[in-house]
């Protein structure tokens, strides 16, 4: 398997890419990558996978159901026990006011329990949606769940106290699953017009580039 590398310079010949681009069928889960580096994001000009979400109520409902035919602003973050989600979350948050004015909806994913959702919005005052991720099934349907490291789980578990079930790798270790940070601009119809995928979780979009992706978007 070739290893995957994820420029952090993103590739703006690619935004709005034709409908004939676009796959004909809903994707298949992808497998969990092994590591950040090797995760195989859905692209621009694919349509959102068939896949089920669970609400901070804890309702479950097809993603599409969610999506409502609306333009969508899907952004995938770590937790809400993350400081550069945290960052990340209050830039979109000053940034909302002005994807509202561009059609936009703004959704957030992440394995966060539903209680742990409602902290942050508490926290943080957010108005926008959050989903829960709990088992990664939309994050690796997006082809970003990986597993991390054994240091890097047992180091997490104890740091944070984080519940979130472990999954078994390639070699039969249970290891602690999350997901790449990323961004997606999908039009009305499903379709993936823009992305931003960064192993790297210390970085992440600017809220300039976004919001200037997401005017583009008819």
């Amino acid at each position: 398997m070739m290893k995957l590398f994820i420029p952090v310079v993103i590739a703006l010949s690619v935004l709005f890419a034709p409908a004939s681009m676009a796959d004909s069928k809903m994707m298949k889960t992808k497998p969990i990558a092994e590591g950040a580096d090797w995760v195989s994001p859905l692209l621009n000009g694919q349509m959102v996978p068939a896949v089920d979400a669970v609400t901070i109520n804890g309702d479950s409902k097809p993603l599409k159901e969610v999506l409502d035919g609306k333009k969508t602003i899907l952004f995938f973050y770590r937790g809400g026990w993350c400081p550069f989600c945290n960052t990340q979350m209050g830039q979109l948050k000053q940034l909302e006011p002005e994807l509202k004015k561009a059609g936009f909806q703004l959704i957030g994913v992440s394995t966060d329990a539903p209680a742990d959702l409602k902290k942050s919005v508490e926290k943080m005052s957010l108005e926008y949606q959050l989903l829960s991720d709990y088992n990664s099934t939309i994050s690796q349907a997006f082809g970003l769940a990986f597993f991390t490291s054994k240091k890097t789980t047992d180091r997490y578990l104890a740091a944070m106290k984080l519940s979130n079930p472990l999954q078994k790798n390639a070699d039969g270790e249970s290891r602690l699953v999350l997901p790449v940070p990323a961004i997606y601009v999908i039009d009305s119809t499903g379709l993936v017009q823009f992305s931003y995928v960064n192993p790297n979780f210390r970085v992440r979009l600017q809220p300039e580039i976004l919001l200037a992706a997401a005017k583009l978007v008819k």
